[in-house]
């Protein structure tokens, strides 16, 4: 079909460079250590069955029926009880609702609150899914830098003192792409600035259950006195990425707003996967479930980390992460990741993803940076996979 035209949104829109590496991973001799998935061994597949075989028996007829926009009622009350409570966060039902995925609470966020030019401030790097959403809705994106400790509060606040954002992501524990995990005092400082400044905080919390090691650090939501923080979670990593299944937790005013938004969206999220994660939570099978998953992923942790550490030349930094999936790795030398990931995958047989992907603006000085991903690679790929990866970068080096 010739001469179609976009939207003028559409511009600015990337195709995912994960997404682009597909097509080579249908290769089985590729070691994968570029997506974002939790282990397919991690699904609570037995229970998720018993749970779905009970629903549909005594409630089939009533969940396979149109649910309420804002969410079914036992999977909020649940959520209030078994994972907000948990956290510090004491909230009433009006003050969360259902999604279907968290990435659907960013793009209705982002529909009640954006104007076309309004600024949006985003972690450098940062989830490169949140990035397109924000470009979809034409924001004017603006990056915030992180060292070690994450989040560098008093660029932070010089950034909301002259842009004036609207927004401000982030991702604060286990941090995707970084693995890295913001302190309390930051985090404490991010909501008071939040207040001073008169920004909205999205606070993304995908990953913050998935914890190996280290003392657990309280959502920002718990520091917010003005209710100007809006906290996602989501069923994704924790239970089933297939279920689809998230929640938005929040000032109920912007949540109403969202509930409108939402309904020419998917009307509501399907109400047995809402079932079936209220079952899952009510039942008391989560802290099993995560006394289950994480062991193993602690392992493929530190299986990593010590390949990197025996295999990596030394130009290279990384992450040492205390949960999440994810690994950081920065080379203090000249090196295009972009142009490594091709010769990675073709002379290698590994596949990873260049850092360039998570920043906004000017790429080009974070071109020597790269996540890896540990959670979807037995003990035995991770080592022969790091080893080809160290073995290819030590060679690029020398050159």
């Amino acid at each position: 079909m010739e001469n179609i035209q976009f939207a003028e949104r559409m511009g600015s829109i990337r195709t995912s460079v994960v997404r682009e590496l597909a097509k080579y991973l249908s290769d089985p001799e590729v070691i994968s250590f570029s997506g974002g998935n939790p282990a397919n061994s991690s699904f609570p597949v037995e229970q998720v069955d018993e749970i779905t075989h009970d629903l549909l028996m005594t409630k089939g007829r009533q969940l396979l029926q149109y649910g309420t926009t804002s969410g079914y009622k036992p999977l909020i009350e649940a959520y209030i009880e078994h994972i907000a409570a948990p956290k510090g966060l004491a909230v009433s039902e009006d003050h969360v609702i259902t999604l279907t995925g968290s990435m659907q609470g960013l793009d209705l966020l982002c529909k009640v609150l954006l104007n076309p030019g309004d600024t949006v401030l985003v972690e450098a790097p940062t989830f490169a899914g949140a990035l397109n959403v924000f470009r979809i809705y034409q924001a004017n994106i603006v990056s915030v830098d992180m060292d070690d400790e994450g989040i560098m509060v008093d660029q932070l606040e010089e950034i909301f003192k002259t842009q004036s954002p609207k927004l401000f992501y982030c991702i604060p524990t286990f941090q995707n792409p970084t693995g890295k995990t913001l302190g309390l005092e930051r985090r404490k400082s991010i909501a008071e600035l939040a207040y001073k400044y008169n920004v909205i905080v999205i606070e993304d919390d995908p990953y913050g259950d998935l914890r190996f090691s280290g003392e657990a650090v309280p959502p920002i939501k718990i520091f917010d006195p003005d209710d100007r923080i809006i906290y996602l979670n989501s069923f994704s990593k924790i239970l089933s990425p297939g279920l689809r299944v998230a929640t938005m937790l929040g000032n109920p005013e912007i949540l109403k707003k969202a509930c409108v938004a939402k309904q020419s969206c998917d009307t509501h999220t399907a109400n047995l996967n809402q079932a079936i994660a209220a079952e899952f939570l009510n039942r008391g099978l989560l802290p099993g479930h995560l006394a289950k998953i994480l062991p193993p992923y602690k392992v493929q942790l530190d299986t990593m980390l010590k390949a990197m550490d025996d295999h990596f030349p030394s130009c290279c930094s990384y992450t040492r992460p205390e949960g999440g999936l994810f690994i950081w790795g920065e080379f203090q030398k000249d090196i295009n990741m972009t142009d490594m990931m091709y010769k990675a995958i073709q002379e290698e047989k590994v596949a990873f993803v260049p850092g360039q992907t998570y920043f906004v603006g000017d790429t080009q000085k974070r071109a020597g940076t790269f996540r890896l991903n540990f959670s979807n690679a037995t003990v035995d790929q991770i080592n022969d996979g790091i080893r080809r990866l160290g073995r290819l970068f030590r060679e690029v080096i020398a050159e």
